[in-house]
C-alpha cells in the first residue's frame, strides 16, 4: 500500500515485514527500488508505474540481493537494472533464488511473473559513483556489514536517502559483519554533511524525516552490536 506521497516520490509498504518499495518520479526518469513483496503489493506497484510512466526511461534499483528485496524484478521486463558489481557477480544467485521459492511455497503464494534473478544493466563499483539522469543525480555508497553488496542511495534534488537494510525503527540490525556495519553506520555523518537529506528511507519500517532521528538511529545500532559483543 501506498505509505507516504509527495510530488516526485511515492512510498509503498508491505503487510509483511514493513518492507518498503520507494518510486521516484521526475520530470527527467522513473526509477523503482526493490518492488516488493506480496503479489497484491508487487502488482499496485506495477500498475502505479505503468499509469505515470508516460514516454519516460524506467531504471530498477537494488539496494542489496537478499531474496524479499529482488522478488518484483520479473515485473519489471523493460526496466535499465543499476546494482553493485558484487551484486551482480554473485556465486550464490540459485540460493537467493530458492529462499524466495521456499517463502511462497510455505505461504502457498503463486506469482505471474518469473522468477529470476535480476540481470544487471548499469553497474556501481565506485564509492561516491554518481549516475545523473537530466536534472536527477543519484550518488551511491557502499553499504557493507547487513551483506557483502548493499547500496546506500542519495537522489537529489528530492534529498533522499534509501539506505537498505540499515537504520530501521521495527528490527534489530541483522548483521553480516560486526565491523563493516559499523564502517557503513560511519559515513552518516559526511552524507548528512555533503548532502541535503529531507528523507531517510529504510528497508523495513518507518523513514526517518530529520537528521535528529538519523543519528538517533544511528547510535541504537552502535549501541546494539555493543551490547552483543558482551553477550
Amino acid at each position: 500500500m501506498i505509505r507516504y506521497q509527495e510530488k516526485d516520490f511515492t512510498l509503498f509498504e508491505s503487510q509483511l515485514y514493513q518492507t518498503t518499495s520507494i518510486v521516484i518520479h521526475t520530470d527527467d526518469c522513473i526509477v523503482i527500488v526493490d518492488p516488493n513483496l506480496l503479489p497484491i503489493e508487487v502488482e499496485e506497484i506495477r500498475q502505479f508505474v505503468n499509469g505515470i510512466k508516460d514516454s519516460r526511461p524506467i531504471y530498477l534499483l537494488f539496494t542489496h540481493s537478499h531474496w524479499d528485496h529482488i522478488i518484483g524484478y520479473g515485473v519489471f521486463p523493460e526496466a535499465t537494472v543499476i546494482a553493485r558489481d558484487v551484486f551482480k557477480d554473485r556465486e550464490d544467485k540459485e540460493n537467493i533464488l530458492q529462499q524466495l521459492k521456499d517463502f511462497d511455497v510455505k505461504h502457498y503464494i503463486s506469482r505471474d511473473y518469473p522468477i529470476i534473478y535480476p540481470h544487471v544493466d548499469i553497474v556501481v563499483s565506485k564509492e561516491g559513483q554518481v549516475l545523473e539522469f537530466g536534472n536527477t543525480s543519484l550518488t551511491f555508497y557502499k553499504a557493507d556489514g547487513h551483506c557483502d553488496d548493499g547500496l546506500f542511495i542519495v537522489v537529489e534534488p528530492l534529498g533522499l536517502w534509501i539506505a537498505g537494510d540499515y537504520f530501521s525503527d521495527v528490527e534489530n540490525p541483522s548483521i553480516q559483519s560486526n565491523e563493516a556495519f559499523v564502517e557503513t553506520l560511519e559515513k552518516t555523518e559526511s552524507i548528512l554533511e555533503n548532502h541535503d537529506i529531507r528523507f531517510l528511507i529504510t528497508g523495513h519500517g518507518q523513514m526517518a524525516d530529520s537528521k535528529e532521528e538519523i543519528l538517533k538511529r544511528k547510535l541504537e545500532s552502535l549501541n546494539y552490536i555493543e551490547e552483543m559483543k558482551t553477550q
